[in-house]
C-alpha cells in the first residue's frame, strides 16, 4: 500500500500529547510494515529522527500550518493538490484534520473534541475553525480512530457519527518511564525542590488543565498541613491565561511553586519517579498520558473523576472532582499524610499500566489502517 501521513507535529524537542502519539505509532507501524510505503507530510524541515526506516519518504508541502487560515491553505490546497494527484490507498491524519477536496480513502485520529465542550479554552480564530471544521472533517473520513471510550462516545453524540465507523485506539507510555532508586529520588529532589518532597503537575499549562484550581487546592494544603512541600508543575505556558495568572500571583504560597518550563525525556523521567503524587486534575481530557507515566514510574495518582480519566486510571488512583477546589486539596492531604495509602495505589498502578503499551497502540492503528482500506 501508499499511505500518505500528516506528520506536521513531529518537531523536534516539542512533541505535546498528540506528537507523541504520531512519533511512537509510527516509529512501531513503517518498521513493522516493511512491505508497505509510506509519505510522511511535513510543513517545514524535518529531523532525520522521524525518519523511522527505509520505507518512509519525507516531503514538505508549503506553508508552515501553525494558524488557522493557513489550516486550511495547508489542507484543501498542499496536501489536497498532492493526494488528488498521487492517489495513495490511505491518507492518515493523527491530529484529526482531513483534506476535504482530497478524494482519496482517509483515516482521522480524532483524541478529543474539548472545544466542542469549553469553547473558551481556545482562541475565538481557532475555536471558530475547529467548531466549523471537525464536524466536517468527522463526516469525510472513511473512519475515524480516538484514544478513548469517552470520546468514541463524545464524538459519536457530537456528530452523530455511526459507532461502527469509530476505533478506540488506547495511548501507551514511553518504556523511559520506571521506578528509580533512593539515591536518583534525592538527587533529583536536591537539584528540583531545594531536598523537598514535591505534587508533581505535568503538561502544557492552559485553561483545560484546571491549573488556577490545582493552585487554589495546594495553597489550601499548605494553610491546613504546614510542611516544606513544594508544587512543581512542568510545562510550557500554551495560554496562561489572566485568569491562571492572577490566581498564581494571589497564591498565599507561590513561592513553593516550582515552574520548570518543558524538561528532556530523562529528566522528566527522574521528576515524575521522585514525587510525592502526580495531581493531574484537568476537567477534560480525551485520554492523559502523565496518568501512565506516573503508574510506570511507582508514582501515586491524584486525578480527575469526569471525561475519560476514570477509565484510563481504573481503581489505581485517587479521583477528585476537579471543579472543587476542598475534594482536590483533601485528596493532596490523604497522601501526604497516608504512606500505606500511596503504597496500595502504587502496586494497584503496577497492575493497570499492564492494559497500556505504545506496541498495543500501533497494532490498533494499522488494524484500523487496514479496515478502512478494505472500504
Amino acid at each position: 500500500m501508499e499511505i500518505v501521513v500528516n506528520t506536521r507535529l513531529l518537531i523536534k524537542n516539542k512533541l505535546e500529547g498528540i506528537g507523541w502519539f504520531t512519533y511512537e505509532t509510527l516509529k512501531r507501524i513503517t518498521n513493522n510494515h516493511p512491505e508497505h510505503h509510506f509519505i510522511f507530510l511535513f510543513d517545514r524541515d524535518f529531523d532525520e529522527d522521524f525518519i523511522f526506516s527505509d520505507n518512509v519518504t519525507p516531503l514538505i508541502l508549503s506553508p508552515q500550518a501553525r494558524h488557522p487560515f493557513l489550516f486550511y491553505w495547508w489542507f484543501e490546497f498542499s496536501v489536497a493538490n498532492f493526494l488528488n494527484k498521487y492517489k495513495p490507498d490511505l491518507f492518515l491524519s493523527p491530529d484529526g484534520y482531513m483534506s476535504l477536496k482530497a478524494n482519496c480513502k482517509q483515516l482521522a485520529v480524532i483524541h478529543d473534541i474539548n472545544f466542542e465542550h469549553h469553547p473558551k479554552d481556545v482562541s475565538w480564530i481557532v475555536r471558530k475553525y475547529y467548531t466549523r471544521f471537525f464536524p466536517k472533517f468527522a463526516g469525510k473520513a472513511n473512519r475515524i480512530a480516538t484514544v478513548s471510550e469517552f470520546s468514541k462516545k463524545d464524538i459519536i453524540d457530537c456528530y452523530k457519527i455511526d459507532s461502527n465507523k469509530i476505533d478506540v485506539v488506547f495511548n501507551g507510555c514511553n518504556d523511559l518511564f520506571a521506578p528509580i532508586n533512593i539515591e536518583l529520588q534525592a538527587a533529583t529532589k536536591k537539584h528540583i525542590s531545594k531536598d523537598c518532597d514535591y505534587f508533581l503537575f505535568v503538561g502544557a499549562l492552559q485553561p483545560r488543565k484546571n491549573i488556577s484550581r490545582l493552585f487554589e487546592a495546594f495553597d489550601k494544603f499548605k494553610d491546613l498541613e504546614k510542611n516544606d512541600v513544594k508544587l512543581v508543575v512542568v510545562g510550557e505556558k500554551y495560554r496562561w491565561t489572566r485568569e491562571i495568572k492572577n490566581t498564581y500571583l494571589n497564591m498565599k504560597h507561590k513561592e513553593d511553586v516550582i515552574f520548570t518550563g518543558r524538561l528532556h525525556s530523562t529528566e522528566l523521567h527522574h521528576v515524575i519517579a521522585s514525587a510525592l503524587a502526580m495531581t493531574y486534575i484537568p476537567y477534560f481530557e480525551g485520554f492523559g498520558i502523565p496518568i501512565l507515566e506516573a503508574m510506570n514510574c511507582d508514582t501515586p495518582v491524584i486525578t480527575s473523576n469526569i471525561t475519560s480519566m476514570p477509565e484510563v486510571a481504573g481503581d489505581a488512583a485517587l479521583l477528585v472532582d476537579p471543579f472543587s477546589v476542598d475534594s482536590i486539596s483533601k485528596a493532596m492531604i490523604y497522601l501526604y499524610k497516608d504512606k500505606d495509602m500511596r503504597n496500595i495505589l502504587i502496586e494497584k498502578g503496577r497492575k493497570r499500566k499492564l492494559a497500556f503499551s505504545w506496541d498495543k497502540t500501533a497494532e490498533a492503528l494499522w488494524n484500523s489502517i487496514e479496515k478502512t482500506c478494505r472500504i
